[in-house]
């Protein structure tokens, strides 16, 4: 995963620098202190130089877009006059967390009077708040003393919901093949994904010779083949089925990198013997997850760029489907045709060769494994009316599973949310969740904070089952 990097963005008033000129040591000494505090937290911090007026705004905003930066923090010295920052911050595309903090723990009575110019940074942070409200501008918010509670954690973690919201908005996905005939719950026109969320989609015809048919050097395919077969359990695969079946792989991660995609997804119902892919790439989407490409199927771009982005900052992330419930012991069964994301398998997983009955395609080759046990929470971002999203979390604990399992050739989980499961289903399907998801392993209630602070900077209505 790429270091999360921030813009941090101090705020003052060009007042006092005209009147009071001496403060200007102790504020560059206490935003130098959060700087390495954030670093600490392994954030790679942007500075700036101390901003008052719109055009110093303007400066260091356009800074911390060239340096890519996930986030601005925002940081009070003092009470900065909103109309100087606000108009600069709410047209900036970078998410905005506003770090709500003072220097000075204890300003009761006993304190000394001058303590006050250090420490009055809160009423900025209002003015400022309240006009980015006005604006329609989204923000993240954490308050508290810099050393004397969590906030600066707060402020790591809302640093990746921006990370997450930042992939999002500059998501890329790769839809092969179209969509499923008939399958509507994740079906948003890619106008529609581009307007609400900024999410690119580009439409590949895999009937396509011209694309697909690209050579693929020999070498890199026998280098390929040779890895399988290091890395995974790979009884009685025949060679020509594993050759065909990586050509096939290779020639999608070609055009992965070639074209920038961040997700992909593939209808399979359209991969035949007509088609340049001569055959599904289910090892190329599970090994997509594990490099922190986005992936879903049967040409959901919703969902594969919701992966992608997850995976800019959780690695431990991976598609699935709800498939059956377990009544007896409380637990859903996960699984889909033939992708997860192979670094959360239980143990090393077993390639075979998949007799694919759906199309004349030739058969693929299969990654299956077993989803670890571990804690975890459930997502799904649902389209709602009126091009407005319902982004569900919901903590889980995925099961170790121990004894018989009969279900050893499939892609297989099982997971116990801290309901019923008849009242989590209800409950999910109550709010419209959809068919496709993902897990994000992970301490859940840290994960869920995170999770309503992405919901919150992209404006979907969350709703947190538990």
């Amino acid at each position: 995963m790429k270091k999360l990097k921030i813009g941090l963005l101090p705020l003052y008033i060009k007042l006092y620098d005209d009147f009071f000129p001496e403060m200007e040591e102790r504020n560059y000494s206490f935003y130098d202190t959060i700087a390495k505090e954030l670093e600490k937290k392994d954030i790679e911090v942007v500075p700036s130089s101390i901003c008052r007026i719109e055009p110093e705004f303007a400066a260091a905003v356009k800074r911390f877009e060239a340096e890519d930066a996930d986030a601005i923090v925002t940081l009070h010295l003092a009470y900065s006059p909103s109309l100087e920052s606000a108009s600069v911050l709410a047209a900036t595309k970078l998410p905005i967390i506003v770090l709500d903090t003072t220097p000075t723990f204890d300003y009761s009575p006993s304190q000394h009077p001058d303590e006050l110019m250090f420490n009055h940074g809160i009423h900025g942070v209002q003015d400022m708040c309240n006009l980015l409200l006005r604006s329609g501008k989204p923000y993240i918010i954490e308050a508290g003393h810099w050393s004397e509670s969590d906030v600066l954690d707060r402020a790591a973690q809302a640093v990746q919901a921006a990370r997450i919201a930042k992939s999002l908005q500059n998501a890329k996905v790769g839809r092969f093949g179209g969509t499923f005939n008939g399958m509507g719950d994740f079906d948003v026109p890619a106008q529609t994904l581009r307007e609400t969320i900024g999410i690119e989609t580009v439409e590949y015809d895999i009937r396509d010779q011209a694309l697909f048919g690209q050579p693929i050097a020999e070498g890199q395919i026998e280098a390929e083949m040779s890895q399988d077969i290091a890395s995974f359990y790979a009884p009685d695969l025949e060679a020509t089925v594993h050759r065909q079946s990586t050509l096939a792989n290779l020639s999608i991660r070609k055009l992965i990198d070639e074209h920038q995609l961040t997700a992909f997804t593939v209808n399979f119902m359209n991969v035949t013997a007509e088609s340049a892919l001569t055959s599904m790439p289910f090892l190329e989407a599970s090994k997509s997850m594990a490099r922190g490409i986005g992936y879903a199927g049967e040409g959901d771009v919703l969902t594969a760029a919701f992966v992608g982005a997850l995976l800019s900052v959780y690695p431990d992330t991976s598609f699935t489907e709800m498939f059956c419930p377990d009544w007896q012991h409380n637990s859903i069964f996960l699984s889909h045709m033939g992708e997860m994301n192979i670094q959360l398998c239980s143990e090393k997983p077993v390639i075979k060769e998949m007799n694919f009955a759906f199309t004349d395609a030739q058969n693929p080759v299969v990654a299956y494994g077993r989803f670890r046990g571990g804690e975890a929470v459930y997502v799904n971002l649902a389209p709602g009316r009126d091009k407005k999203y319902t982004f569900i979390v919901s903590p889980i604990e995925m099961l170790d599973i121990e004894g018989t399992d009969n279900m050893a050739g499939s892609i297989r989980g099982w997971f116990k949310p801290q309901q019923s499961v008849a009242d989590f289903l209800a409950a999910y399907s109550r709010h419209g969740g959809t068919h496709h998801g993902a897990i994000v392993y992970g301490e859940a209630q840290r994960l869920i904070r995170v999770m309503e602070e992405l919901g919150n900077l992209m404006k979907w209505d969350i709703v947190v089952i538990n």
